[in-house]
């Protein structure tokens, strides 16, 4: 997702960027969709970080009954940290994604 979020964000900058004729009324309407799509892939990731992060403090709870899973808990700590990461460059496109829409708003309305 990172790729291909990174990708679209490239293509959009591309276009925004060149003094050729586009159809930005077209534009402005996908990119709304791809900007849906992304809330929906960035809401879907927090809540599974969330549900990791529960996991995680409840097999922290349960060192404190056996040592046994302290294995279990930092495979999750490891899990959270990723998410965590992907997480936060998936809400960086976002916004980024918010400031394009933006610009494209931007050139219509100059037309």
């Amino acid at each position: 997702m990172k790729k291909y979020l990174d990708n679209y964000i490239k293509e959009i900058d591309k276009i925004l960027n060149s003094n050729k004729k586009y159809d930005f009324s077209k534009l402005k309407q996908e990119h709304l969709i791809k900007i849906n799509f992304f809330q929906h892939e960035r809401k879907i990731h927090l809540l599974v970080t969330l549900f990791y992060s529960l996991f995680l403090i409840i097999f922290l709870a349960l060192i404190s009954i056996s040592y046994i899973f302290v294995f279990i808990a930092i495979i999750l700590l490891v899990f959270v940290l990723c998410y965590i990461i992907h997480y936060f460059h998936l809400e960086n496109g976002v916004q980024y994604l918010y400031k394009q829409y933006d610009k494209i708003c931007a050139k219509i309305d100059k037309k």
